[in-house]
């Protein structure tokens, strides 16, 4: 196999997204009471990233029609015709959830296991087959996938459901719908030509920007019950509040300015939101 079709391969498995996904997870187990050996956290992030990069792979297979309509998406390997074969991105992408699962069933536990495979059917089948090109509210559901893999991360430290991850997952499914509706603003042209009903196409830019707002309250508040139930300290809640309200600004700028380009900082305002929470936790649980 050529390095170029190795690369072809390899942009499959959206390993941005994959990263912060098994991020999220390694921060939540390190978090947990007792914490969690190198060695299973390792583990952790191997199943982790095996299995968003399937979902991804399973991602490109079913969207290939509506991929090759917009502009972001019409140069992915098979709409490009760089993959000739879509059958076989279709059993890598089944081959890397099922290997996650059995991975992480036998060096981990089965409920670490089980929410992985929830992660990955919640965004092929739940996000991507069903609701994607039926609901506007496609991508509140969608964020359920990221909050599975917290919970996959608490879980490889403790089996038994306690609050700590909860309350991490609940952060990560209030941050989706602010981080993707913002990018749907910026593309949503495309969206639209595509007849995928997300939030701007259904709704305009000037309601989405009001719901983004809505929800980052919701997504703040929410950051802080960590610290308000005693599992995390101050350093956690001045990094979450700091942070939070930089966020916040930014939604509400594009409250004023509903645009392509300010929609754009605020998605990029996410990502650094996210980044800074996850550090946050990390730094707080390694005190």
């Amino acid at each position: 196999m050529s390095m170029t079709h190795i690369k072809t391969y390899l942009s499959l498995f959206k390993l941005g997204i994959a990263a912060l996904v098994a991020f999220s997870a390694v921060t939540t187990a390190v978090a947990m009471v007792g914490g969690i050996s190198i060695g299973k956290l390792v583990i952790l992030a191997v199943a982790t990233t095996l299995s968003s990069a399937g979902a991804g792979a399973l991602n490109h297979f079913f969207d290939r029609d509506i991929d090759r309509i917009m502009e972001r998406t019409n140069t992915r390997p098979i709409p490009s015709g760089s993959i000739k074969n879509p059958s076989a991105v279709f059993w890598t992408g089944l081959f890397l959830v099922i290997s996650s699962m059995i991975i992480s069933s036998i060096a981990l536990n089965f409920i670490v296991a089980l929410h992985l495979f929830f992660g990955a059917f919640v965004y092929v089948v739940v996000y991507t087959l069903w609701l994607k090109r039926r609901s506007r509210w496609n991508i509140v559901i969608g964020g359920l996938s990221g909050s599975f893999a917290v919970l996959a991360g608490g879980a490889s430290a403790t089996p038994e459901l306690c609050l700590p991850p909860v309350l991490i997952a609940v952060i990560m499914f209030l941050w989706t719908p602010s981080h993707f509706w913002s990018f749907a603003i910026v593309r949503k042209d495309e969206y639209k030509k595509a007849g995928v009903p997300m939030m701007p196409v259904v709704v305009g830019n000037v309601k989405t920007a009001v719901y983004v707002l809505l929800n980052t309250v919701l997504l703040v508040i929410a950051s802080i019950l960590p610290y308000w139930f005693g599992h995390l300290g101050v350093l956690y809640l001045t990094i979450a509040v700091i942070s939070g309200v930089y966020f916040l600004a930014r939604n509400i700028e594009m409250i004023y300015n509903p645009v392509k380009e300010v929609a754009w900082k605020n998605f990029k305002a996410s990502m650094v939101y996210m980044s800074f929470i996850l550090a946050a936790i990390l730094m707080d649980a390694s005190i």
